[in-house]
């Protein structure tokens, strides 16, 4: 008789067994958005092919998942472009974000999960939009040393990569002024379906909204406190509480601690563990839902040395494999036979 500990055992690998062959999570539609007119740091828009040039298709196909790389958008240089309401490149940022949106849709409308790789966290916007308009309502898990909620008219930079959340929440409609280039832009997230992972620098007028609005958030404080296998516990029943809708994750690599990867454009000291942040992606790929995946604010022109690049690049690398079903236990692939002598 097997005992109960044993039991556990295999229910979770049955468990495992069923998520890693969800047919969503077994097939990646990449996108490269080479952007950087969110902010004003230069260097953001090479992480596409940083991340490439890495190894992330072959290493992808390598554990069994099936990958169509649809190459790098092409973005209109738009100039002018002067500042709206003190938000800068506004122009820009909305005709990328439109053309973004469309090519979401396309993925999405060909079965695979959506990896946006950035670029700077403004093209969430598209990214997000795009996943709505092909599949409906979705939950987002933002993970991420900021909240990038500020609206044009809290802002104190002006930079849109600090506010792609603001264009996206039905609550924040009323908050958010017309702005050139974004008549096509329709909020398409309610704030019960929004949960923040890392958060440690968080603005006033950030904090306020949070607050107003009653959103999940796990600081980097409540991932000291409760550990990060309770925050994706508590992360996972929040969300189905309301339904068990398709997962958006919206990854900005500065939510992993500087000292991992050093290589972006804003790093916040204290934030996730190499660790920590692998598993927030195991335990997503596991719940068989996560349908769109970005990967933003990888700047190689922000490491200091090579090693930085080179650990920040990996680690992102690493952080869409989990995505996909990699396992640090090790993974096979299930046709998978030992040789005969």
């Amino acid at each position: 008789m097997k005992s109960a500990r044993t039991l556990q055992q295999l229910a979770l690998t049955v468990k495992r067994s069923l998520h890693h062959s969800h047919p969503a999570q077994r097939s990646a539609g990449i996108i490269g958005a080479p952007f950087s007119k969110g902010q004003s740091r230069g260097g953001v828009e090479t992480g596409p092919d940083k991340i490439r040039a890495a190894g992330l298709v072959d290493r992808l196909q390598q554990q069994g998942c099936a990958v169509k790389d649809y190459g790098n958008l092409t973005f209109e240089d738009i100039v002018p472009d002067e500042p709206v309401r003190g938000s800068r490149r506004v122009r820009a940022v909305g005709s990328a974000n439109q053309r973004l949106s469309e090519a979401v849709q396309a993925v999405k409308k060909d079965g695979h999960t959506a990896v946006m790789l950035g670029g700077d966290h403004s093209l969430a916007m598209g990214s997000i939009h795009g996943h709505a308009a092909a599949v409906g309502p979705l939950s987002v898990v933002w993970v991420d040393a900021h909240a990038d909620v500020n609206t044009p008219l809290t802002s104190y930079t002006g930079n849109l990569h600090g506010q792609p959340m603001s264009y996206l929440l039905y609550e924040l409609q009323s908050k958010v002024p017309a702005l050139p280039n974004f008549s096509w832009m329709k909020p398409c997230v309610s704030s019960q379906d929004l949960v923040y992972i890392g958060l440690r620098d968080v603005d006033p007028a950030e904090h306020h909204i949070l607050k107003l609005l009653g959103v999940k958030a796990f600081s980097m404080s409540e991932v000291d406190q409760l550990g990060v296998a309770r925050v994706m516990e508590e992360t996972c029943d929040y969300l189905w509480d309301r339904a068990k809708k398709p997962i958006h994750l919206s990854y900005d690599i500065d939510a992993i601690d500087p000292s991992v990867t050093p290589a972006t454009g804003t790093p916040v000291v204290g934030g996730l563990t190499y660790r920590e942040g692998l598993y927030i992606t195991e335990h997503l790929c596991q719940t068989g839902l996560l349908s769109a995946v970005d990967l933003v604010e990888v700047n190689a022109l922000r490491g200091r040395t090579e090693a930085d690049v080179h650990s920040t690049v990996s680690t992102a690398v690493d952080l869409l494999l989990g995505c996909f079903g990699r396992l640090r236990e090790g993974n096979h692939l299930p046709d998978y036979s030992l040789p005969e002598p």
